[in-house]
């Protein structure tokens, strides 16, 4: 398949169209089996484990706090984790389940013969996981169609940017998540309990926008995870993209040089790039490689592939000045050499 697919010159290219356009690389790099966590990370996993307290994460965007979830998931055996993502408008009941009071009103209005309130709940990812540790016999009165399970489980629970919620929303879950229960007023004020021996595993990610209550944060595991260093992010480029992180590869060492590079503070950049951008970055790179032993070296490689690397249009013109100087420094180093 021919590259680059589009051309931006009014002219059709003389292939069979509609063009096809090959499968993502990237979708490769959400794959659970490619996640390495560090050692600080392993150990807050299996004290929120031991402990039955949700883990909080913090860090970098990039460095791997929501994709912890789905390792932690595949590892165990267990489903994909029930995803909440939290919004500036999220209440704590929102992680239960949510109410459609305006398309109940409508259809009362129009006649609708169905009226029922659980026709109009939909359980979220909290509520899900505690209706999924319980037996479907036990709980079939509150099953809506959609939710169809065989057997009791555990899951994990996903509670993405707990930091974009209003910050009484935290100290509301308080109690719901450390007993496992939650009530739905629409239902006569029902009660649901999960089953202790399978508790839900809980993950919140934060960006620490904002600073959460300390009750909360009593209840939680706490970790956050580092950027990781040149030696474990090379080990994490090799095991999700296959690239050798050896000393034989002058192609890696040098993308990670130039990487470290842009993230330094000397390069003025107000985002600095993070892993999941580099990894997006050396895939557009590798496409390069039949061109040059090192596609690094060559200026318009770099600038062409920078818009997977830098997102601002102020960083990108800083992130050029970078780029120009350390090609310069690459330059003269291979004439010495």
């Amino acid at each position: 398949m021919n590259y680059p697919f589009y051309s931006g010159d009014g002219n059709r290219q003389q292939s069979e169209l509609p063009i096809t356009l090959p499968v993502s690389p990237r979708s490769g790099l959400l794959q659970p089996d490619n996640y390495i966590a560090d050692p600080g990370l392993k150990d807050a996993c299996n004290v929120a484990l031991l402990l039955g307290q949700p883990l909080l994460l913090t860090g970098e965007p990039g460095t791997g706090k929501t994709q912890l979830a789905y390792s932690l998931a595949w590892e165990l055996g267990l489903e994909q984790p029930l995803k909440f993502e939290t919004k500036s408008t999220t209440m704590a009941r929102d992680l239960f389940y949510t109410y459609d009071a305006l398309k109940r009103f409508q259809d009362v209005q129009s006649g609708v013969v169905a009226t029922k309130f659980l026709d109009y709940i939909t359980f979220q990812a909290l509520g899900s996981a505690i209706l999924r540790s319980r037996n479907p016999d036990e709980i079939k009165h509150l099953l809506p169609s959609e939710i169809i399970h065989s057997q009791k489980a555990r899951s994990v629970v996903l509670i993405d940017e707990i930091d974009k919620a209003p910050r009484d929303f935290a100290n509301d879950l308080l109690n719901e998540l450390e007993l496992m229960y939650f009530r739905i007023p629409e239902l006569a004020n029902e009660k649901i309990v999960g089953d202790i021996n399978l508790q839900p595993i809980v993950i919140i990610t934060s960006n620490s926008e904002k600073d959460l209550p300390d009750a909360f944060l009593r209840r939680c595991i706490y970790y956050n995870i580092p950027f990781p260093e040149s030696e474990r992010l090379a080990e994490i480029v090799a095991n999700r993209l296959g690239i050798n992180a050896g000393g034989s590869s002058p192609f890696l060492q040098a993308a990670l040089n130039l990487f470290y590079r842009l993230r330094a503070s000397q390069s003025g950049l107000r985002k600095k790039p993070a892993t999941a951008e580099l990894l997006g970055w050396l895939i557009i790179l590798q496409k390069f490689t039949h061109e040059s032993q090192n596609p690094l070296i060559q200026r318009e490689v770099v600038f062409r592939t920078l818009s997977s690397l830098i997102k601002t249009a102020e960083d990108q013109e800083k992130a050029r000045k970078v780029v120009e100087q350390w090609i310069q420094e690459q330059k003269k180093t291979t004439q010495i050499g």
